[in-house]
This record gives C-alpha cells, structure tokens and sequence, in this order.
C-alpha cells in the first residue's frame, strides 16, 4: 500500500535510511541513528513523505516537493519487488516534472532511475553534497 507518511512511520523510515549508509561501503555514515529519527520525523512533518507498507509497517519511503526527490529508499529485502516503482510512480503523478541528486557509485540506483525515464543533466565531483561523494543529478519530463 502507498500512503502519506504518518509520525508512526518515522522510526522504521529512519532505519531503512540508517542501514542504508550503514551498509553502503563507498558511503560515510555522518548521522548517528538519533539524527536519522529527527530527519525523518521533520520530513513527515512537513508532508513530503510517502510510504510503501507492508503489513501495516513501512518498508520504503520516498520524498519530494516542489519537483525534487529529495529521497529513496528501501528497507533491503523489499529491493526489486516493484515497490521503488510503485513509489517514483507516485511522485510523478501530476508534475510536469522531476528532478534528483544521486550517487555516482549507486550504480543500482543509476539503472533504476534511468529505467524510469530520468536523464543526467549533471555530474559533480562530490563537494556540494554533506558526504564528499561524488554525485549525478536527474531529470525527469513527463510527456506532453
């Protein structure tokens, strides 16, 4: 099911975000799982957060507003059942469109994205994002 994230839904978003950097080896973990809750209460709080559940509980989540992704993620074993689709779907009904910050070195997260029709417009070298890594930024254009 794909809903509005609820303040409920923070504490397993924060953990799918958490193992996320935590299991990622390319990846520095810079927040500590505290910072993870408060981001994703913040988030929630704001509405910017939808929710794949199964059973009930959350296990995926992405973000957006005004034409950004601002993220996605999925608790692991939730990774290639249609779920991150089903998500980016979401994100992309009524805009014109889209656009995203993304890994170099996610190269899952690459095919993924480029697999839904998003494009590169721009790659860096890392050092306008938090972690140093180096990044590729997405677009997206919805067809007229």
């Amino acid at each position: 099911m794909i809903r509005s994230a609820r303040v409920e839904d923070a504490v397993p978003c924060a953990l799918i975000l958490g193992d996320f950097f935590a299991t990622t080896a390319w990846l520095p973990r810079l927040h500590t799982p505290a910072e993870d809750l408060a981001f994703m209460r913040d988030a929630i709080g704001r509405g910017h957060v939808t929710v794949a559940t199964e059973n009930g509980i959350a296990v995926g989540f992405i973000g957006a507003d005004d034409g950004w992704v601002t993220h996605l993620y999925l608790a692991p074993a939730m990774r290639g059942k249609g779920i991150g689709s089903a998500l980016l779907d979401h994100a992309k009904r009524g805009q014109a469109s889209l656009t995203l910050w993304c890994f170099q070195a996610n190269e899952p997260a690459r095919r993924f994205y480029e697999s839904h029709g998003f494009a590169v417009v721009e790659t860096t070298d890392g050092a306008g994002n938090e972690e140093g890594v180096p990044d590729v930024k997405y677009h997206w254009e919805a067809k007229a």
